[in-house]
């Protein structure tokens, strides 16, 4: 599993809500999000370094009492055979665990909230749950598959969140509704403004201009009653 761990971000105060955590980074996707800043880890892998187990056991080691957590992100984690023993591993020195998944293998992450491996999961929502939308992204039945994992959470009692990018030219008002609609009653969802840069997956979307900041605090403002927590996100 290590020779997947492609890079290490050793402090975050943002990517674990409440915790202080480092992010490890995995190789490997099955999606293909044309915006996508993570071009290396999505379509290069093999090009890039990997860290060794006794480089990840040294640095979470030393940091016991420091860090709160480990976020495992990519990429897509759960494309991995065996993320169940890595996470295993990193829960034996005591980390809560915080999964970032694109939520297309639903039994997967079934079987890591049945074995308490994972203690807070943020779904990416990219999409309309429905087939014909999710193309775009991937030639999996990804919304039927990422329908079934936000039932899982939604079903179960960890700490979880959806987030949706909202990219000009991929998603409109009336997507989000239709997104909203079909995870009404979740604990958390954040609208997620698209940022621009010089390496995305696409080239087209390095030029694409977000959508204001008002456009998207009045999508929440139209949506939150069907969550607990509604923000936007920039």
């Amino acid at each position: 599993m290590f020779e997947h761990v492609k890079g290490l971000l050793k402090t975050s105060l943002i990517d674990y809500p409440g915790k202080v955590a480092a992010v490890l980074f995995l190789g490997g996707c099955n999606f293909r999000c044309p915006y996508c800043y993570n071009t290396d880890l999505v379509l290069n892998p093999s090009s890039l370094p990997s860290l060794t187990q006794e480089e990840l056991s040294r640095f979470l080691a030393s940091r016991k009492g420091w860090l709160d957590g480990v976020v495992i992100s990519g990429g897509e984690p759960t494309i991995h055979e065996n993320l169940p023993q890595f996470l295993a591993w990193i829960k034996e020195f005591g980390y809560a665990v915080k999964l970032d998944t694109n939520g297309s293998n639903p039994s997967m992450l079934q079987s890591l909230i049945e074995r308490e491996l994972v203690d807070y999961v943020a779904l990416d929502v990219k999409a309309p749950l429905v087939h014909e939308r999710y193309v775009t992204f991937s030639q999996l039945n990804g919304g039927e598959e990422v329908r079934r994992a936000a039932e899982i959470l939604m079903g179960s009692s960890i700490d979880y969140e959806f987030r949706t990018t909202v990219v000009p030219g991929l998603l409109s008002r009336e997507d989000i509704l239709m997104i909203a609609e079909q995870l009404k009653g979740a604990k958390r969802y954040y609208l997620q403004q698209f940022r621009p840069s010089e390496k995305l997956v696409d080239p087209v979307f390095c030029s694409v201009r977000p959508y204001p900041l008002e456009f998207l605090q009045k999508l929440r403002d139209e949506i939150s009653a069907y969550f607990k927590v509604c923000r936007v996100r920039f």
